[in-house]
């Protein structure tokens, strides 16, 4: 069976597409080849295209391999790390609802 890849908003694909992008030119960047930088991160020069090109079957953990080789790991603990919704939310005390008391069998 061969491997599906998972259906993304255009938004979303979009995203991930400049997300292999910023990949692609820090290695440039680097002046390394894909084929370099394939080797190092553990995997085939098909997968580093793959990643460069933003496909959404690439496992994230094949990502994290490419970042560490250009020495952008650290990088990705950056991601989510000013969650702005999550703490207003979080300040505005909008927890889930408290379930109902049960009923005294009175009733």
């Amino acid at each position: 069976m061969a491997n599906k890849s998972p259906t993304l908003l255009p938004r979303i694909q979009k995203i991930l597409t400049e997300f292999g992008e910023n990949i692609r030119f820090a290695r440039l960047r680097r002046k390394l080849s894909s084929a370099q930088v394939a080797e190092r991160a553990g995997m085939g020069r098909s997968t580093l295209v793959k990643i460069e090109n933003g496909h959404p079957g690439v496992g994230i953990g094949q990502y994290l391999n490419v970042l560490k080789v250009l020495g952008l790991e650290q990088d990705f603990l950056e991601l989510a790390l000013d969650d702005k919704l999550g703490r207003k939310l979080q300040d505005a005390k909008l927890n889930a609802k408290k379930r109902a008391p049960k009923r005294s069998e009175e009733s």
